[in-house]
């Protein structure tokens, strides 16, 4: 998917030309699990980061994860057990607060705006730990429900300038996730991980795909070892 994400690097440069100082250019890059979106997300940044060298101008990448609910705010809900096996859900992430960043980065262009990551050695997100500064002019923020239809998720997405959908069919989707949960430790064999890719990853991406604002493009994922992580 290199040479897409090369293509896609080189239309935001080009919008951004039309985006007036210090406006932001934010796009969300979609998929269902498995589907990429992570390792294209990246390689967006890198490659429009390596466009704007010479520039003040640059991309940073943000990703969703970091909206999860902590542990204990899954331990606190009505069902504790259902809310951590469906961890991944939409329902699982503070969607208000996802909000409320991508208001931010529209209406303080000139101030420093944080956002949380996700620690997988301790399960839980990290608060304010992206920093984005204002020569931070294009924003990309990747992960599952960047731009759903649900409320309250579609008040961001709607504020997003480019949405991105990558696309895969659920069949190979779940393939790799099968791959991703053996070689992670997820699962122990085959059986497990097909298990937990029904349970959860693949009704979370058919939920998904159902529940979309229109994207503003689309890119058909392609079969790369480094996808299976992402």
């Amino acid at each position: 998917m290199n040479d897409q994400a090369k293509a896609s690097a080189t239309l935001l440069v080009q919008k951004l030309a039309s985006v007036r100082a210090p406006g932001r250019l934010l796009v969300g890059i979609a998929g269902i699990p498995a589907s990429g979106k992570s390792e294209f997300a990246l390689l967006v940044t890198k490659h429009v980061n390596t466009l704007l060298h010479d520039r003040d101008e640059k991309a940073v990448l943000v990703g969703l994860d970091g909206w999860h609910l902590t542990r204990a705010e899954l331990d606190a809900m009505d069902d504790p057990k259902l809310a951590h096996d469906k961890r991944g859900a939409h329902w699982t992430f503070d969607g208000a607060a996802y909000v409320a960043f991508v208001r931010a980065l529209k209406k303080a262009p000139s101030g420093v705006i944080t956002a949380p990551s996700f620690d997988h050695a301790v399960k839980d997100p990290t608060p304010h730990a992206v920093a984005i500064h204002p020569h931070h002019r294009i924003v990309v923020i990747e992960g599952l429900y960047t731009f759903l239809s649900a409320e309250p998720w579609c008040q961001a997405g709607e504020l997003l300038d480019e949405r991105w959908l990558i696309q895969i069919s659920l069949d190979e989707a779940q393939e790799r996730l099968v791959k991703r949960h053996v070689i992670s430790g997820v699962a122990k064999d085959d059986e497990e991980a097909v298990w937990r890719a029904n349970i959860n990853d693949v009704p979370n991406g058919q939920f998904l795909l159902a529940n979309l604002l229109n994207p503003t493009k689309v890119i058909q994922s392609v079969h790369d070892p480094a996808l299976v992580k992402s």
